[in-house]
């Protein structure tokens, strides 16, 4: 009876006399998966055992228990499709498996743009990570994921970049014009990465800890307690970026006064680094005449300087005093405090080391 019913199915073939072990394919959405089947010497299925050598479906249910729970082999197989095709739309990834030419195209793509910028691929051979220099030696990685069916399918690309990165690709299009575009992408940011190097070279930088390519924003030190944050635009790196004065009120104060009557002297022909001096009248402390330490001043209440990512923000506007906190520090502290009175998001208080009053808006909440 199961010999009848196992030829009636052309996907198995009997690899011994005894017809006892079918070797064969099983055909799911295009795609063949290979299938054994081992039956005991009275063929009956309630002892049969199911092997395959790729086990999608293992995580759906167990192959040779149902297999010995079927009524007959024929029964057995529809509903093993059934299992796959399910198991195959909601894995993407193992139904996706790319065609052997998708192989050897990225071979030959590869040996094309030069497996030096190669510098990483993973062991499915769909992530790359490629290099990349830019006219002034600073380093790239540009981040590929390839399509199963590259290269008619435009891959993902990504990389530490401060704008979205635009790629134009056609079906004809191949790794080597990818990485050429990418190229041109990083000239098209230099100026502004320049600005940047400029600024981190000559004064000190109290955020972003450790900068990086997609940063746009620097908090240069002036004084004890007292900075400016600015936030250069990317494509216009060389015009007045916006600017925010942060520190006690009687220091920032007479420096805002000053930004806001010398706009009009900045000049687009100059660095940025001194076009800020000139608008603010100071000279900015640099890593030639300063420690940083300096200006690393642990906050009154954690007796820390970095929180997490923040570093005390918060300054007592009292000239005397001018103790730094952290937003978070400060703003747990005086609303656990009875005398303390919140308005909003902002809480109204005493400095805990003056006493003097002090206000502190709620810590932004993170995503």
């Amino acid at each position: 009876m199961e010999k009848s019913l196992v030829n009636d199915n052309p996907l198995l073939v009997p690899l011994n006399k005894q017809q006892t072990v079918y070797d064969g394919f099983i055909t799911v959405q295009e795609r063949d998966f290979r299938m054994r089947i081992v039956l005991p010497p009275d063929r009956q299925l309630k002892e049969a055992k199911y092997k395959h050598p790729l086990d999608v479906f293992s995580l759906v249910f167990d192959s040779s228990q149902r297999l010995q729970q079927s009524a007959d082999l024929v029964g057995f197989i529809l509903e093993l499709k059934t299992v796959l095709e399910v198991v195959l739309k909601s894995r993407p990834e193992c139904r996706s498996i790319p065609p052997p030419q998708y192989y050897s195209q990225l071979i030959s793509e590869m040996e094309t743009l030069g497996w030096d910028k190669l510098l990483f691929i993973d062991t499915e051979f769909r992530m790359l990570r490629l290099k990349a220099e830019d006219s002034a030696g600073r380093q790239h990685i540009l981040t590929v994921k390839l399509k199963s069916k590259h290269p008619a399918e435009t891959p993902e690309c990504s990389a530490d970049l401060p704008v979205p990165l635009a790629i134009n690709w056609t079906a004809q299009s191949t790794l080597e014009q990818l990485h050429s575009q990418f190229l041109l992408v990083l000239e098209s940011l230099s100026e502004f990465w320049d600005v940047l190097d400029e600024i981190d070279s000559k004064t000190w930088i109290l955020e972003p800890e450790k900068p990086c390519h997609s940063d746009t924003t620097r908090r240069i030190a002036i004084g004890n307690n007292v900075s400016i944050k600015v936030e250069v635009d990317p494509r216009h790196p060389k015009m007045l970026p916006e600017c925010c004065l942060l520190g006690a009120e009687h220091v920032v104060t007479p420096l805002r006064n000053k930004l806001n009557a010398n706009m009009h002297l900045w000049n687009p022909d100059s660095s940025v680094l001194h076009n800020l001096q000139d608008v603010l009248e100071i000279e900015f402390p640099s890593p030639a005449t300063h420690e940083k330490s300096s200006f690393n001043l642990e906050c009154g209440i954690c007796y820390s300087y970095r929180l997490e990512a923040a570093i005390p923000d918060q300054v007592c506007n009292d000239p005397r005093c001018g103790q730094p906190f952290h937003q978070t520090c400060l703003y747990e502290w005086l609303r656990a405090l009875h005398s303390s009175r919140q308005s909003f998001n902002i809480v109204f208080g005493e400095c805990p080391y003056c006493s003097k009053p002090i206000t502190v808006k709620m810590a932004a909440q993170k995503s």
